[in-house]
């Protein structure tokens, strides 16, 4: 007899996590595939969670998390100009990804739809598969940075469309929704009376003066969106597991019920800590001007490598490359990169369609690795093109 249900059994492991399992068979690898901050969480963050495990602070919390981190979350964090009540319209949870799949779990019925663009970080579409709804992917291109248009996302709208994914700063391309294209995208929810969930994991990590203002703030949209966010790349904290969403209260209600019966509340040191990270915005932005100055680096070496193009991004931690002048798949480019110069990049096909002919690369990792990366990078491109 097979015990385990349909839904599980047509789940699959990701590409990313996939390249690094066959990298961690190798040694003398260096790894651009994980967008992971390779720095440890702030001191001072660290110390708070010491503190609160030191006093005893290790028993349960609300199930929609500590008062003291929601009200934080509600008058400290990037959504405090939006005027959330943070009884009842915040919700803490195990991650960002903890927060979708609840928010999944509370909207979706049988076949709805979810927009959603591609390329896009490849959990989205599977945690809406898996809870029964029907991720519908939205074409974009490097002509257009990889931007969502509005006009393409009007087309795609039909009677089952519930919702419409939007991450800016985006993972897999870095690339920050304008401003202008954002109140259009608006706009068009409003008048089809759309739910947003609006991803904003990556907003203090924004360069060349790019502005991240939440689609939320936009007339209309508070009650029409949710924000989930995390501490985990802001603020390197990655393994406590903490992350928020805010949105109307009769969503963030059920979704603190699921959490009751699932897995009862966020961890509660992490969320001590997490209460010392925002009322200290400057760790983050270190962490931001240590990733500017890895970003810096990395388009500088790209620049020397021929045949590789790339968009220059404006926020996160990733580059989105060309590499269809060598006349390879991404998949084939990535395969044999990690084979001939133990160098991990994740094939852009990963992420949609659209990202085929690319490579996502992380810099997340020192400027020591990050530049011999590149140079083997560049040495496997050299060797392509001679053959």
């Amino acid at each position: 007899m097979l015990f385990v249900n349909q839904r599980t059994q047509n789940l699959r492991q990701g590409a990313i996590r996939a390249m690094f399992d066959r990298a961690n068979q190798m040694t003398g690898v260096i790894s651009m595939g994980i967008g992971e901050p390779d720095m440890a969480t702030p001191k001072s963050v660290s110390d708070a969670g010491k503190q609160a495990l030191e006093q005893g602070f290790t028993h349960y919390t609300p199930n929609a998390g500590m008062p003291a981190l929601r009200e934080a979350v509600a008058t400290q964090s990037s959504v405090r100009e939006i005027g959330y009540d943070p009884e009842r319209e915040v919700i803490i949870t195990n991650g960002g990804m903890g927060a979708l799949s609840l928010l999944m779990a509370v909207i979706l019925n049988p076949e709805d739809e979810v927009l959603i663009q591609d390329p896009q970080w490849l959990n989205y579409a599977a945690q809406v598969t898996y809870y029964g709804g029907v991720p519908v992917r939205v074409p974009t291109d490097a002509a257009h940075n990889f931007e969502m248009q509005p006009e393409v996302i009007e087309r795609l709208i039909t009677p089952r469309t519930k919702a419409l994914m939007i991450n800016t700063p985006n993972n897999p391309t870095g690339h920050v929704i304008g401003q202008l294209t954002l109140k259009k995208i608006s706009e068009i929810a409003c008048e089809k009376n759309l739910l947003v969930i609006a991803d904003e994991v990556y907003n203090t990590l924004l360069y060349d003066g790019a502005e991240n203002r939440s689609i939320a703030a936009f007339p209309g949209m508070k009650e029409r969106t949710v924000v989930i966010n995390s501490f985990s790349k802001a603020y390197a904290m990655t393994g406590w597991r903490i992350g928020y969403a805010a949105g109307p209260a009769e969503i963030i209600d059920k979704m603190t019920i699921c959490q009751e019966n699932f897995n009862a509340c966020a961890n509660a040191i992490g969320q001590y800590a997490a209460v010392y990270a925002l009322a200290h915005p400057e760790e983050a932005e270190a962490l931001r001007n240590v990733f500017q100055e890895r970003r810096e680096t990395a388009l500088q070496e790209l620049e020397t490598i021929p045949g590789i193009t790339v968009v220059r991004p404006n926020g996160a931690f990733y580059l989105f490359p060309s590499i269809q002048e060598f006349g390879l798949s991404d998949v084939e480019f990535c395969d044999r990169l990690l084979t001939e110069q133990k160098v991990v990049c994740i094939p852009g096909s990963a992420f949609g369609t659209c990202g085929a002919g690319h490579i996502r690369i992380a810099y997340t990792i020192g400027q020591d690795n990050l530049r011999e990366a590149f140079r083997r990078l560049g040495q496997f491109c050299a060797q392509i093109c001679s053959r």
